[in-house]
């Protein structure tokens, strides 16, 4: 078998679908051994089953918002694979953009800490329960990140504050787990998935996929400059491969790379987003 992955093995969070999902299969293909981590078990062992090789797949079930499960599934991969590479965190919920001035008090404060559960706290919480064997193999952490990250808007207030989050722990743990560990991350921009909402808004049922089949042939493209690219969660994955192998990006830490269709270089569409207020 040749790949950049061979050899590799690596825990994702939030595998069962959506981008992790592409990912793993894609780490599995350069010849990595992946744990898939999620919440519904019988999806994870639907994507081991319909894998390449489904002896270098495991799939545990666990929420991200428990340490002890956490635990659990980095023990399970060491057990059943040797060792761990590689963590992806990557398990989300997106707010469906829903602004400050949409939500009452009791909604924010559910919401926000619904959210930051899953975005903020979950990557706290691989990460620890990760750190000691990725220093073993001074492997490292790739973080899907966003490009609300970067940019205001890719969500509302409060997906957008839970990702420059993110980006600030990325940073920190850069720093912290250096020279044994490399962190970096990948900021993703619209894919089609199954990424769902918050259950504090009662979004838990809605997937991101819906919107994008609403999408018919004479919309008008995203306002990108790559406006005709790919939402293929697949097309993706190839920057989760490049920061995952000691190979191709050792030197590389604290960094993340953009895949967002270009966003970064995008002229002004608009001045301000309240001016129906």
């Amino acid at each position: 078998m040749s790949g950049w992955l061979v050899g590799n093995t690596a825990l994702i969070t939030g595998g069962g679908t959506g981008i992790g999902r592409a990912v793993a299969e894609r780490y599995l293909a350069e010849g990595a051994s992946v744990t898939i981590v999620g919440r519904n078990l019988d999806q994870l062992e639907k994507v081991v089953a319909n894998s390449a090789d489904p002896s270098r797949m495991h799939a545990v079930a666990a929420d991200v918002r428990d340490s002890e499960q956490l635990h659990q599934a980095v023990a399970e991969t060491v057990s059943r694979f040797g060792k761990l590479d590689t963590l992806v965190a990557n398990a989300g919920l997106w707010d469906y953009q829903r602004q400050l001035t949409r939500l009452s008090a009791r909604e924010l404060a559910d919401t926000f800490d619904e959210v930051f559960s899953v975005n903020v706290k979950g990557y706290f919480l691989a990460a620890e329960a990760a750190w000691r064997e990725l220093v073993k193999s001074r492997g490292s952490i790739v973080m899907t990140l966003s490009n609300a990250s970067f940019y205001v808007n890719g969500g509302g207030p409060v997906y957008t504050a839970s990702k420059h989050a993110c980006l600030g722990l990325l940073r920190e743990l850069a720093y912290e787990l250096a020279p044994k560990v490399r962190v970096n991350g990948v900021a993703c921009g619209g894919m089609n998935t199954d990424l769902r909402g918050p259950e504090s808004l009662s979004m838990n049922e809605r997937s991101i996929s819906a919107s994008f089949a609403k999408r018919g042939p004479g919309s008008p493209p995203p306002p990108i400059p790559l406006h005709d690219s790919s939402t293929d969660p697949k097309d993706f994955t190839g920057p989760y491969v490049l920061l995952a192998s000691r190979e191709q990006s050792g030197p590389i830490t604290g960094e993340t790379i953009s895949i967002d269709g270009g966003m970064g270089v995008r002229g002004f569409s608009s001045d301000a987003g309240g001016d129906h207020l």
